[in-house]
């Protein structure tokens, strides 16, 4: 089938059910968010808000927020991608081997984007940032933002769509310091390819010429998420997926045009000239602060007829990006563990925001030889995992063997971690990798992109019985005073909020002294949180709190820890000292009063009965 448009897409999701449309008028201004939310959180429907206040363009939300949803959409193409993707190569080269990938042969065929002439039917007006809908999702943000863009780039070496870059590169369409209408901010993190085309466009003094693209076939988007190959074109992959070539043409200023897009904002960035951009909720579940980032100097915003502006909501996962993420998945399946030897899977932990925690599984094949195993190669598989693209940005990595449990499955975090605390050896398991780079939106470091990582590498038989509750005779000194089990060998300590890295300090030489001839064996891992009971509720809540508010080099500690030959260990209990710190960003809250209107709106009589 193929979607030729984002109102195609809207109107099949309709037809089955899948969409529902909001005629009443909402506020962009935090209105529409707290909707979006309360639909995704109850596993609801894509969301058409006809009438959005202040702008004449209607806006579409959730399209991607169930993997359900996702896979009908792609009902057609989405095995064939599969397979594509097996190539481990351009889909193009399908199209010469016609016999050996038959089924796949007409898909690989609309990988090959197609530019369009005048005489094609297109019908772009012109209109204003400020006409847009000027969506504001959290109360502290900085103003509105494009939460769905697909920012195209070309490489001024190479000219050209097929070496030119798509990506999902958060967008501010106004506050801080931004002329209204002629300024927008431009933020992408490390690892990202518009990063290289910047750098190159700097270098020749150049601006970088950048089209905004909003909207248009759902594949779109998702070509814009996708972790590609450096070298293959976003566009190849968008018409493939979505069983449609992507149309281009450039306008009278050389700029892209996406002829499919909903939405064009075209524009340059100049060296070296940024603003600030932010505060933004984002995908850790805090704010992302105000930083110096691209000033994009906006030439024009072209819409089609009937054009309806895509969004999407950011926060502490689960969100619709995690919905992407497990589209992703879907799609790619084992490609990333084919790319390392020895890699059978890996997982960037949604629960935990992603970046910051990484579980995988690896071969120890080393010495088959020794009866007593322990972690080798998988070291060097985890040493390769951190040096790998995005997974790079990384802070805490556990990697088990395979040969200890065929079955491990690195997407059940609780039966994961039991594994690795049962095997764990605390002298000799922790790998440190210090003032090194991490996620642009983690503030746990000590600077922006700037922090620590651990790989916590485990190989051999079970060491210990895990504790799954404190024994009788167990106790913790002041100020440990309200402490919860959150699963077996992991215990969240409540203690008094972080002024500095002194109160850390004697804490430790307190249960340094405490526990000098207690048998801990059971308990390897104390987590110090501000609330106990928050932290213990469930896993989801654990592995946030635990992996979103450490820098491992200065909040891993331990009971009678020890440095030798520079390598630390303990030999009690690991201590993560997950408190929220003075210089970490602000938690994600909704805002009262606009959960209470929504609230109102959903009961019987009201806008939203039966919707939300």
């Amino acid at each position: 089938m193929g979607y030729s448009s984002l109102q195609a897409c809207v109107a099949d999701l309709e037809k089955h059910g899948r969409l529902i449309r909001i005629k009443e008028e909402v506020d962009p201004f935090l209105q529409m968010s707290a909707i979006h939310l309360r639909v995704f959180e109850n596993e609801g429907p894509a969301i058409l808000f006809e009438n959005v206040k202040g702008s004449k363009f209607p806006a579409v939300s959730n399209l991607f927020g169930t993997l359900d949803r996702s896979k009908f959409i792609f009902r057609d193409t989405l095995d064939k991608i599969k397979t594509l993707v097996d190539l481990k190569s351009d889909p193009i080269k399908a199209i010469k081997n016609p016999f050996k990938y038959a089924n796949v042969g007409l898909t690989a065929l609309s990988a090959l984007p197609m530019k369009v002439g005048k005489g094609a039917p297109i019908n772009f007006g012109k209109t204003h940032i400020s006409e847009i809908p000027q969506i504001v999702n959290w109360p502290n943000d900085g103003g509105p933002f494009v939460t769905m863009p697909q920012v195209y780039t070309e490489d001024v070496d190479k000219p050209g769509i097929m070496n030119a870059n798509l990506g999902m590169y958060r967008i501010q369409l106004a506050g801080n310091d931004y002329v209204l209408d002629r300024e927008i901010g431009l933020h992408y993190q490390l690892h990202r390819g518009i990063g290289v085309h910047q750098t190159k466009a700097n270098a020749k003094g150049q601006p970088l010429k950048v089209s905004i693209f909003v909207g248009g076939p759902p594949s779109h988007p998702v070509a814009a998420v996708m972790p590609l190959p450096e070298g293959l074109s976003e566009m190849t992959f968008a018409g493939a997926l979505g069983n449609r070539r992507f149309r281009y043409f450039y306008d009278a200023e050389g700029f892209c045009i996406s002829a499919d897009a909903d939405f064009v904002i075209t524009g340059t960035v100049l060296p070296h000239e940024n603003k600030s951009e932010g505060p933004f909720g984002d995908h850790l579940g805090y704010y992302s602060l105000r930083h110096p980032f691209p000033l994009m100097k906006v030439h024009n915003v072209y819409h089609k007829k009937n054009a309806i502006w895509s969004f999407t909501v950011v926060g502490r996962p689960p969100q619709e990006d995690t919905s992407f993420g497990a589209l992703i998945h879907e799609i790619t399946g084992s490609a990333i563990p084919k790319e390392i030897p020895g890699l059978h899977a890996v997982n960037a932990v949604d629960a935990a925001g992603v970046h910051p925690l990484l579980f995988a599984i690896g071969s120890e094949r080393y010495t088959p030889y020794i009866k007593e195993r322990k972690p080798q190669e998988i070291l060097t598989i985890a040493n390769h995992i951190l040096g790998k693209s995005q997974l790079s940005l990384a802070k805490y990595l556990f990697i088990a063997a395979r040969e200890d449990d065929p079955a491990l499955n690195v997407n059940d975090i609780g039966g994961f971690l039991k594994h690795i605390l049962q095997r764990i050896d605390l002298t000799r398991d922790l790998h440190f990798y210090t003032k090194t780079t991490i996620d642009t939106l983690d503030y746990s470091g000590d600077g922006l992109n700037t922090g620590s990582k651990v790989a916590i590498t485990v190989a051999g038989e079970i060491k210990r019985e895990l504790w799954t509750e404190l024994p009788a005779n167990f106790t913790m000194p002041r100020p440990f005073n309200t402490f919860k089990m959150v699963m077996p060998g992991v215990l969240a300590v409540e203690v008094p909020k972080h002024i500095n890295d002194k109160d850390i300090g004697d804490m430790l030489s307190i249960l340094d002294e405490h526990f000098i001839d207690a048998d801990l064996n059971g308990l390897p891992l104390i987590v110090l949180c501000d609330d106990a009971a928050f932290t213990a509720q469930n896993l989801d809540n654990f592995v946030w709190v635990t992996f979103t508010r450490s820098n491992p080099s200065h909040d891993i500690y331990g009971v009678h820890s020890f440095t030798e030959h520079k390598h630390w260990g303990c030999k009690g209990p690991l201590i993560i000292n997950s408190r929220i710190k003075p210089h970490h960003a602000p938690v994600l809250e909704k805002d009262p009063a606009v959960e209470k209107l929504i609230d109102k709106m959903a009961e019987k009589g009201g806008a939203f009965y039966g919707v939300i």
